[in-house]
């Protein structure tokens, strides 16, 4: 009997296992030629491309860096809404605090009665009081910038001071170059210099409001009731030539 068992099984090899049943994990290497390769998964250690893996947080791209000082003062009145986005954080205080020395050097040739009394002097005179003028001009814009940032935080705004002070003296400097341009030859009181005074004064005023807008992210009538006093001060000091 047992030899007979014994042929029976030799004829008829031991079944397979059926197709749905788990296999057992190769151990030898040349069965896994990719175990422990990250970019293929481990059924040991998870698969990093399954369906239930959690995806990667995408990762925000970084800020753009600030714009050259060519671009600045010129985005400053041509791509005015760009550039305050742009330069919203970033502080500018080189070409802001330059432009507007120079622009007090000139500002005083805008002035009738103080064009008169510079060009009557000597040059060793003239020399200290431009100086004069264009600290006094750096310090009245700066102080002019810093109210408008304050009014506009407690407008609700959430800018920052640098960024929105030197700006705002850009602008106020830059937008009244035109008229200090024909000032300079015509005089102060010229019917034509007058209306470009009025004019550059309501597109700066259109600019302080964009800018604090962009800077501060309040409303425009926030914006430019923040910017009223600046633009007050600018109109009565420089425009109206009561300095």
């Amino acid at each position: 009997m047992a030899v007979f068992r014994r042929r029976r099984d030799e004829g008829n090899p031991p079944p397979t296992p059926y197709a749905g049943a788990p296999q057992p994990y190769p151990q030898d290497p040349q069965y896994a030629p990719h175990h422990g390769d990250p970019h293929y998964g481990d059924p040991y250690h998870g698969d990093p491309y399954a369906a239930g893996a959690p995806a990667a947080a995408p990762q925000p791209p970084p800020p753009p860096p600030p714009l050259p000082w060519r671009e600045l003062l010129t985005g400053v009145v041509f791509r005015s809404s760009r550039t305050y986005w742009h330069m919203r954080d970033y502080a500018m205080w080189w070409p802001a605090l330059i432009v507007t020395f120079l622009y007090g050097l000139v500002a005083a040739f805008g002035l009738d009665q103080a064009r008169e009394e510079i060009l009557d002097t000597t040059a060793s005179t003239v020399a200290p009081y431009l100086l004069v003028t264009g600290l006094a001009m750096v310090l009245g814009a700066l102080v002019l910038s810093t109210v408008t940032h304050n009014l506009a935080r407690q407008f609700g705004g959430n800018g920052l001071w640098a960024p929105t002070a030197g700006l705002a003296m850009l602008i106020m400097t830059l937008t009244d170059v035109p008229r200090l341009a024909l000032a300079i030859f015509l005089g102060g009181a010229d019917p034509v210099v007058q209306v470009i005074g009025w004019a550059t004064w309501l597109g700066a005023g259109a600019l302080f409001t964009m800018m604090v807008s962009r800077s501060h992210e309040i409303a425009w009538p926030r914006a430019l009731a923040a910017s009223t006093i600046q633009l007050l001060a600018l109109l009565m000091l420089v425009k109206l030539g009561t300095l």
